[in-house]
């Protein structure tokens, strides 16, 4: 994953890549799938499930590394 300016990990596959999505989900330990109203993929192990991604306009970020503890 990239990098942005604030050190978050950027997906470099923006908003519409499902498979790389939940492949990448499916290798991460850290992944925890979201409140189901906010779920938007058809698979529930996916980056854009995932209750610490945030959405950009062109992507998501991943803010697993910035929650406390």
């Amino acid at each position: 994953m990239e990098q942005m300016e604030a050190g978050l990990p950027e997906f470099p596959r923006g908003t519409e890549d499902w498979s790389t999505a939940a492949r990448v989900a499916a290798l991460c330990a850290e992944f925890r799938p979201d409140v189901e109203e906010e779920q938007v993929a058809d698979e529930a192990g996916s980056c854009y499930n995932c209750r610490y991604r945030r959405w950009s306009v062109d992507s998501i970020t991943c803010c697993k590394r910035q929650r406390p503890g």
